[in-house]
């Protein structure tokens, strides 16, 4: 993995003092961590040239190869856009660090069979007010309501202010019904626990609350892929956890781009069992009800 990373001492963030060469270092270190969350999926750009704080461009289609390591999909597979991006080598990481990537984000659908998304993302985003002790409780409520329905539950942080909370699917159904399902589970947490929860997205209805947003499971939406930093100040890192990790766990940002060396040496084991957990999702559905309008 050899590139050259101009203005590579340029500070990307006031804050912490990250400079773009230290960004291009980080993701040659967790490459080998980060790519099995990538390969084979869809993957969005987030940009920011310039640094924390300034413009950010959020880029999911490419008219042609320009960054080594990144390549363009068949435009049939989003038809009427330019092809859509993945990344399947080490060398498409610093290729984008180059050019000003900090995010990456991928779909819950592979490349090869993207009408039937292999997973559902519930992406707990606090609102003003919400203490992070909240957030904690929140996940573990989630976890509680996916156990209940038989499904398994996988964690990580989000790098910037949440938690995600992940569930493997087996590839069986396609996009409209996994959206509605992960819709009627918010609305159910919303109307069991409203002290908590919320299922309307926007800062003015979740002041207090947490709203869990299901809208990342529709076609072309996106999450920010495990072991990606994030344009924040601090530069945090999205990093899987096991639940018993939870309550010790001192913040969403609590690994960033700098001391992401500790948490590599336990890297994706808290995931060791999520291949073999992908589970049907209808009696899930049956479980719980169609969402509401």
């Amino acid at each position: 993995m050899d590139l050259h990373i101009s203005h590579a001492d340029r500070v990307v963030d006031a804050t912490s003092g990250i400079t773009k060469g230290e960004i291009a270092a980080f993701y040659a270190q967790v490459a080998d961590a980060m790519l099995p969350h990538l390969k084979g999926r869809p993957v969005s750009l987030v940009r920011a040239p310039e640094g924390v704080g300034g413009e950010l461009f959020f880029q999911k289609h490419a008219h042609q190869a320009e960054l080594d390591g990144v390549a363009l999909l068949d435009p049939a597979l989003d038809p009427e856009h330019d092809p859509l991006l993945q990344i399947d080598r080490a060398q498409g990481l610093l290729s984008a660090a180059q050019m000003n990537v900090i995010e990456f984000h991928t779909w819950n659908a592979l490349s090869r069979s993207i009408g039937k998304p292999d997973r559902i993302g519930f992406d707990l985003d606090p609102g003003e007010g919400v203490c992070w002790e909240r957030v904690q409780e929140a996940a573990h409520l989630v976890q509680v309501l996916l156990n209940e329905l038989g499904l398994p539950a996988f964690l990580k942080t989000s790098g910037g202010k949440g938690l995600h909370v992940v569930v493997p699917l087996k590839r069986q159904l396609g996009w409209d019904d996994v959206k509605d399902f992960s819709k009627a589970a918010v609305q159910h947490l919303a109307a069991t626990i409203p002290e908590r929860f919320v299922a309307r997205s926007g800062p003015r209805n979740r002041v207090g609350k947490i709203f869990v947003d299901y809208l990342r499971n529709g076609f072309g939406a996106t999450t920010v892929s495990a072991w990606s930093a994030r344009a924040r100040p601090g530069l945090g890192v999205s990093v899987p956890l096991a639940w018993d990790e939870l309550p010790d766990l001192q913040g969403s940002g609590q690994w960033n781009v700098r001391n992401i060396g500790e948490r590599l040496a336990v890297g994706n084991r808290p995931w060791a069992d999520y291949e073999k957990s992908r589970t049907a999702l209808g009696a899930a559905i049956r479980h719980l009800g169609p969402a509401r309008p």
